[in-house]
Protein backbone atom coordinates (compact mmCIF):
# COMPACT_ATOMS: atom_id res chain seq x y z
CA UNK A 1 0.00 0.00 0.00
CA UNK A 2 1.31 3.41 -0.99
CA UNK A 3 1.95 5.74 1.93
CA UNK A 4 2.36 9.50 2.04
CA UNK A 5 6.15 9.05 2.19
CA UNK A 6 6.47 6.61 -0.73
CA UNK A 7 8.01 8.45 -3.72
CA UNK A 8 6.18 7.67 -6.94
CA UNK A 9 6.58 8.50 -10.60
CA UNK A 10 3.62 10.86 -11.02
CA UNK A 11 2.47 12.25 -14.34
CA UNK A 12 0.51 15.49 -14.40
CA UNK A 13 -1.29 16.77 -17.49
CA UNK A 14 -2.86 20.24 -17.47
CA UNK A 15 -0.91 23.06 -15.84
CA UNK A 16 -3.47 25.83 -15.81
CA UNK A 17 -4.51 28.14 -13.00
CA UNK A 18 -5.16 25.26 -10.62
CA UNK A 19 -3.14 22.42 -12.15
CA UNK A 20 0.24 24.07 -11.84
CA UNK A 21 -0.20 24.55 -8.09
CA UNK A 22 -1.51 21.02 -7.63
CA UNK A 23 1.42 19.55 -9.54
CA UNK A 24 3.78 21.70 -7.50
CA UNK A 25 2.52 20.17 -4.26
CA UNK A 26 3.20 16.68 -5.61
CA UNK A 27 6.72 17.70 -6.58
CA UNK A 28 7.31 19.29 -3.17
CA UNK A 29 6.18 16.05 -1.53
CA UNK A 30 9.14 14.27 -3.12
CA UNK A 31 7.50 12.55 -6.07
CA UNK A 32 9.22 12.25 -9.45
CA UNK A 33 7.04 14.48 -11.61
CA UNK A 34 6.46 14.12 -15.36
CA UNK A 35 4.44 16.94 -16.93
CA UNK A 36 2.75 17.91 -20.17
CA UNK A 37 0.76 20.98 -21.12
CA UNK A 38 -0.41 22.06 -24.57
CA UNK A 39 1.14 25.48 -23.92
CA UNK A 40 4.71 24.37 -23.09
CA UNK A 41 5.66 27.57 -21.29
CA UNK A 42 3.30 26.72 -18.44
CA UNK A 43 5.67 23.89 -17.50
CA UNK A 44 8.72 26.17 -17.16
CA UNK A 45 8.46 26.85 -13.43
CA UNK A 46 7.97 23.17 -12.57
CA UNK A 47 10.79 22.12 -14.89
CA UNK A 48 13.05 24.60 -13.11
CA UNK A 49 12.23 22.77 -9.87
CA UNK A 50 13.11 19.36 -11.32
CA UNK A 51 10.00 18.16 -13.14
CA UNK A 52 10.50 16.21 -16.36
CA UNK A 53 8.85 17.56 -19.50
CA UNK A 54 7.03 15.07 -21.76
CA UNK A 55 5.79 15.58 -25.30
CA UNK A 56 2.26 14.27 -24.91
CA UNK A 57 -0.26 12.44 -22.71
CA UNK A 58 0.91 9.02 -23.87
CA UNK A 59 4.50 9.90 -23.08
CA UNK A 60 3.51 11.01 -19.60
CA UNK A 61 1.60 7.78 -19.03
CA UNK A 62 4.52 5.62 -20.18
CA UNK A 63 6.81 7.32 -17.67
CA UNK A 64 4.46 7.19 -14.66
CA UNK A 65 3.02 4.96 -11.95
CA UNK A 66 0.16 7.41 -11.41
CA UNK A 67 -1.28 9.84 -13.95
CA UNK A 68 -3.21 12.92 -12.80
CA UNK A 69 -5.10 15.10 -15.26
CA UNK A 70 -6.60 18.58 -14.87
CA UNK A 71 -7.68 19.84 -18.29
CA UNK A 72 -10.50 22.00 -19.60
CA UNK A 73 -13.40 20.23 -21.25
CA UNK A 74 -14.85 16.71 -21.59
CA UNK A 75 -13.62 16.57 -25.18
CA UNK A 76 -10.08 17.17 -23.90
CA UNK A 77 -10.49 14.43 -21.30
CA UNK A 78 -11.76 11.95 -23.86
CA UNK A 79 -8.93 12.71 -26.28
CA UNK A 80 -6.10 12.36 -23.77
CA UNK A 81 -7.48 9.21 -22.14
CA UNK A 82 -9.10 7.27 -24.97
CA UNK A 83 -7.15 8.44 -28.03
CA UNK A 84 -5.01 5.87 -29.89
CA UNK A 85 -1.81 7.18 -28.30
CA UNK A 86 -3.51 8.31 -25.10
CA UNK A 87 -3.20 7.56 -21.43
CA UNK A 88 -5.14 4.29 -21.31
CA UNK A 89 -3.29 2.90 -24.33
CA UNK A 90 0.18 3.83 -23.05
CA UNK A 91 -0.15 3.42 -19.28
CA UNK A 92 2.07 0.97 -17.44
CA UNK A 93 0.58 -2.23 -15.98
CA UNK A 94 -1.33 -1.59 -12.73
CA UNK A 95 -1.12 2.19 -13.21
CA UNK A 96 -3.53 4.46 -11.37
CA UNK A 97 -5.31 7.12 -13.44
CA UNK A 98 -6.91 10.11 -11.69
CA UNK A 99 -8.92 12.65 -13.66
CA UNK A 100 -9.46 15.81 -11.62
CA UNK A 101 -11.16 17.73 -14.42
CA UNK A 102 -14.82 18.59 -13.94
CA UNK A 103 -16.31 16.44 -16.66
CA UNK A 104 -19.18 14.17 -17.60
CA UNK A 105 -20.21 11.32 -15.27
CA UNK A 106 -20.87 9.16 -18.33
CA UNK A 107 -17.37 9.81 -19.67
CA UNK A 108 -15.89 8.96 -16.26
CA UNK A 109 -17.64 5.60 -16.41
CA UNK A 110 -16.34 4.93 -19.93
CA UNK A 111 -12.77 5.76 -18.90
CA UNK A 112 -13.04 3.49 -15.86
CA UNK A 113 -14.28 0.63 -18.06
CA UNK A 114 -11.54 1.14 -20.65
CA UNK A 115 -8.91 1.26 -17.91
CA UNK A 116 -10.24 -1.89 -16.24
CA UNK A 117 -10.08 -3.73 -19.56
CA UNK A 118 -6.32 -3.13 -19.51
CA UNK A 119 -5.87 -3.99 -15.84
CA UNK A 120 -5.64 -0.34 -14.79
CA UNK A 121 -7.56 1.60 -12.14
CA UNK A 122 -9.25 4.93 -12.89
CA UNK A 123 -10.82 7.48 -10.56
CA UNK A 124 -12.83 10.61 -11.29
CA UNK A 125 -11.79 13.17 -8.68
CA UNK A 126 -12.99 16.69 -9.50
CA UNK A 127 -12.17 19.46 -7.07
CA UNK A 128 -13.60 22.62 -5.55
CA UNK A 129 -11.72 25.54 -4.04
CA UNK A 130 -10.48 27.49 -7.04
CA UNK A 131 -7.06 29.03 -7.42
CA UNK A 132 -6.80 29.79 -3.69
CA UNK A 133 -7.59 26.21 -2.67
CA UNK A 134 -5.13 24.88 -5.22
CA UNK A 135 -2.31 27.17 -4.06
CA UNK A 136 -2.89 26.40 -0.38
CA UNK A 137 -3.50 22.64 -0.90
CA UNK A 138 -6.94 23.06 0.65
CA UNK A 139 -9.09 21.69 -2.15
CA UNK A 140 -12.22 19.65 -1.58
CA UNK A 141 -11.80 16.50 -3.68
CA UNK A 142 -14.83 14.41 -4.63
CA UNK A 143 -13.93 10.92 -5.76
CA UNK A 144 -15.70 8.26 -7.77
CA UNK A 145 -14.31 4.79 -8.40
CA UNK A 146 -13.22 1.54 -6.83
CA UNK A 147 -12.60 1.61 -3.07
CA UNK A 148 -9.22 -0.12 -3.37
CA UNK A 149 -8.07 2.38 -6.00
CA UNK A 150 -9.27 5.21 -3.76
CA UNK A 151 -7.09 3.96 -0.89
CA UNK A 152 -4.12 3.83 -3.26
CA UNK A 153 -4.76 7.40 -4.35
CA UNK A 154 -5.52 8.86 -0.92
CA UNK A 155 -1.95 9.86 0.06
CA UNK A 156 -1.51 11.75 -3.21
CA UNK A 157 -4.90 13.39 -3.02
CA UNK A 158 -4.23 14.54 0.55
CA UNK A 159 -1.16 16.34 -0.79
CA UNK A 160 -3.51 18.57 -2.77
CA UNK A 161 -6.62 18.83 -0.60
CA UNK A 162 -7.94 18.83 2.93
CA UNK A 163 -11.31 17.19 2.25
CA UNK A 164 -11.01 13.96 0.26
CA UNK A 165 -14.19 11.87 0.17
CA UNK A 166 -15.12 8.84 -1.92
CA UNK A 167 -18.70 9.28 -3.10
CA UNK A 168 -19.25 5.92 -4.79
CA UNK A 169 -18.37 4.11 -7.99
CA UNK A 170 -17.19 5.54 -11.32
CA UNK A 171 -18.93 8.83 -12.13
CA UNK A 172 -19.96 9.53 -8.52
CA UNK A 173 -17.24 12.14 -8.10
CA UNK A 174 -18.49 14.00 -11.17
CA UNK A 175 -22.09 13.85 -9.99
CA UNK A 176 -21.00 15.31 -6.64
CA UNK A 177 -19.16 18.12 -8.42
CA UNK A 178 -22.37 18.90 -10.28
CA UNK A 179 -24.08 19.33 -6.89
CA UNK A 180 -21.27 21.73 -5.95
CA UNK A 181 -21.61 23.78 -9.13
CA UNK A 182 -25.40 23.95 -8.84
CA UNK A 183 -25.08 25.43 -5.34
CA UNK A 184 -22.40 27.89 -6.49
CA UNK A 185 -24.44 28.97 -9.51
CA UNK A 186 -27.33 30.44 -7.54
CA UNK A 187 -25.11 31.58 -4.67
CA UNK A 188 -22.96 33.66 -7.01
CA UNK A 189 -26.05 35.33 -8.43
CA UNK A 190 -27.06 36.24 -4.87
CA UNK A 191 -23.61 37.65 -4.10
CA UNK A 192 -23.63 39.86 -7.19
CA UNK A 193 -27.19 41.04 -6.64
CA UNK A 194 -26.57 41.81 -2.97
CA UNK A 195 -23.49 43.90 -3.74
CA UNK A 196 -25.23 45.63 -6.65
CA UNK A 197 -28.08 46.53 -4.29
CA UNK A 198 -25.60 47.90 -1.73
CA UNK A 199 -24.02 50.22 -4.27
CA UNK A 200 -27.33 51.37 -5.74
CA UNK A 201 -28.60 52.12 -2.21
CA UNK A 202 -25.62 54.42 -1.66
CA UNK A 203 -23.98 52.23 0.95
CA UNK A 204 -20.26 51.61 1.26
CA UNK A 205 -20.21 48.11 -0.20
CA UNK A 206 -16.95 47.16 1.55
CA UNK A 207 -18.51 48.02 4.92
CA UNK A 208 -21.61 46.03 3.98
CA UNK A 209 -19.36 43.11 3.16
CA UNK A 210 -17.83 43.30 6.66
CA UNK A 211 -21.28 42.89 8.20
CA UNK A 212 -22.92 40.31 5.99
CA UNK A 213 -19.74 38.27 5.49
CA UNK A 214 -19.80 37.32 9.17
CA UNK A 215 -23.49 36.46 9.26
CA UNK A 216 -25.78 33.91 7.69
CA UNK A 217 -24.95 35.19 4.18
CA UNK A 218 -21.25 34.49 4.66
CA UNK A 219 -19.53 31.82 2.63
CA UNK A 220 -16.75 31.17 0.13
CA UNK A 221 -18.37 33.01 -2.76
CA UNK A 222 -19.16 36.15 -0.76
CA UNK A 223 -16.03 36.31 1.35
CA UNK A 224 -13.52 35.39 -1.35
CA UNK A 225 -15.07 36.84 -4.50
CA UNK A 226 -16.84 39.80 -2.86
CA UNK A 227 -13.63 41.77 -2.26
CA UNK A 228 -12.45 41.05 -5.82
CA UNK A 229 -15.76 42.30 -7.19
CA UNK A 230 -15.57 45.53 -5.20
CA UNK A 231 -11.98 46.08 -6.35
CA UNK A 232 -12.99 45.58 -9.99
CA UNK A 233 -10.69 42.57 -10.13
CA UNK A 234 -12.09 40.06 -12.60
CA UNK A 235 -8.88 38.09 -13.09
CA UNK A 236 -9.67 34.38 -13.23
CA UNK A 237 -9.52 32.05 -10.30
CA UNK A 238 -11.91 29.94 -12.34
CA UNK A 239 -12.84 30.83 -15.92
CA UNK A 240 -16.40 31.84 -16.83
CA UNK A 241 -16.20 29.56 -19.89
CA UNK A 242 -15.28 26.58 -17.73
CA UNK A 243 -18.10 27.32 -15.30
CA UNK A 244 -20.52 27.55 -18.23
CA UNK A 245 -19.29 24.12 -19.37
CA UNK A 246 -20.03 22.74 -15.89
CA UNK A 247 -23.50 24.26 -15.83
CA UNK A 248 -24.23 22.65 -19.19
CA UNK A 249 -23.20 19.23 -17.91
CA UNK A 250 -25.33 19.69 -14.79
CA UNK A 251 -28.37 20.74 -16.83
CA UNK A 252 -27.93 17.79 -19.17
CA UNK A 253 -27.76 15.37 -16.25
CA UNK A 254 -30.72 17.04 -14.55
CA UNK A 255 -32.72 16.71 -17.75
CA UNK A 256 -31.83 13.06 -18.00
CA UNK A 257 -33.15 12.61 -14.44
CA UNK A 258 -36.26 14.71 -15.23
CA UNK A 259 -35.30 17.22 -12.55
CA UNK A 260 -36.35 20.87 -13.04
CA UNK A 261 -33.68 23.28 -11.74
CA UNK A 262 -34.74 26.82 -12.71
CA UNK A 263 -31.95 28.51 -10.74
CA UNK A 264 -29.39 26.48 -12.65
CA UNK A 265 -31.03 27.30 -15.97
CA UNK A 266 -30.97 31.03 -15.16
CA UNK A 267 -27.30 30.86 -14.19
CA UNK A 268 -26.50 29.12 -17.48
CA UNK A 269 -28.26 31.90 -19.39
CA UNK A 270 -26.38 34.63 -17.48
CA UNK A 271 -23.01 32.99 -18.06
CA UNK A 272 -23.78 32.39 -21.73
CA UNK A 273 -24.37 36.13 -22.02
CA UNK A 274 -21.01 36.83 -20.36
CA UNK A 275 -19.21 34.56 -22.82
CA UNK A 276 -21.00 36.21 -25.76
CA UNK A 277 -19.82 39.59 -24.43
CA UNK A 278 -16.19 38.45 -24.44
CA UNK A 279 -15.79 37.58 -20.75
CA UNK A 280 -15.24 33.83 -21.12
CA UNK A 281 -11.66 34.05 -19.88
CA UNK A 282 -12.51 36.28 -16.93
CA UNK A 283 -13.14 34.89 -13.46
CA UNK A 284 -16.64 33.88 -12.44
CA UNK A 285 -16.95 37.06 -10.35
CA UNK A 286 -17.34 38.87 -13.69
CA UNK A 287 -21.02 38.00 -13.38
CA UNK A 288 -21.25 41.28 -11.43
CA UNK A 289 -20.73 43.18 -14.69
CA UNK A 290 -24.23 42.33 -15.90
CA UNK A 291 -25.73 44.42 -13.07
CA UNK A 292 -24.04 47.67 -14.05
CA UNK A 293 -23.63 48.74 -10.43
Amino acid sequence: MTTATTPLRVGFIGLGIMGRSMAGHLLAAGHELHVFNRSPGKADALAARGAHRRDGPGSVAAASDVVVTMVGFPADVEAIYLGPDGIVARANPDALLIDMTTSSPELARRIAAAAAARGLAALDAPVSGGDVGAREAKLSIMVGGDAVAFERALPLLKTMGTSVVRQGGPGAGQHTKMCNQIVIASTLIGVCEGLAYARRAGLDAATVLQSIGGGAAGGFQLNNLGPRILAGDFAPGFFVEHFLKDLGIALQEAGRMRLDLPGLAMAQRFHSELVAQGHGRDGTQALFLRYGA
